[in-house]
């Protein structure tokens, strides 16, 4: 039964995760958090932060490293084909319909539509991450509570990214070890 499940909720995952990776992450994380539990909210943080750091598509990783955790080896592949097949599937669909079809105006107002909708999504999923990091969940946001190394690390985090375009794994490389050399400062401190 649990296949079943992994496979079909990452089935839907893929079927409705338009926009990509990041797109998809409020829906990986309604399917495995809020509706069958597979992981805290804090796991999914960690979760998608693995699925960054690890080559290919964050779906398709998140998809494989729930699967091997809630049923192994054979989990992990059913997820992952739940994940795949519907974009496959629906790719070979829309690729015949955009060829003939890709002139048409309505087409072209339909794409650019839907573009909000994505970056809402987006927008969405990082809001929820950063109010998980940053504090202990929505709940519990207060000044006080606020773990301000970690507001300090995003910070720099976006400088390096956005103004210095540096590559994201040696920003994800250097906020982890920002954050080590803060618990470290804490422990010597104590």
């Amino acid at each position: 039964m649990i296949y079943l499940q992994l496979f079909l909720s990452f089935f839907q995952i893929g079927l409705f995760s338009f926009g990509g990776g990041y797109a998809a992450m409020p829906l990986i994380q309604g399917q495995i958090v809020k509706i069958h539990g597979w992981m805290t909210m804090s796991e999914f943080t960690d979760l998608i932060t693995i699925s960054q750091m690890t080559p290919g598509p964050i779906a398709v990783n998140s998809a494989t490293f729930v699967g091997l955790r809630v049923a192994g080896y054979a989990g992990a592949a059913i997820a992952t084909l739940g994940c795949v097949l519907p974009s496959c599937i629906i790719v070979t669909v829309i690729v015949r319909l955009y060829l003939k079809y890709r002139k048409q105006d309505v087409l072209q107002e339909f794409l650019g539509g839907i573009r909000p909708a994505v970056v809402a999504m987006i927008a969405s999923a990082g809001v929820s991450i950063f109010v998980t990091a940053v504090w202990t969940g929505i709940d519990m946001i207060s000044l006080a509570g606020t773990k301000w190394n970690l507001v300090v690390i995003f910070a720099v985090s976006v400088v390096l990214l956005r103004k210095f375009k540096l590559n994201p794994v040696w920003v994800m490389l250097l906020s982890g070890a920002m954050q080590v050399l803060c618990e470290v400062g804490t422990f010597l401190l104590s």
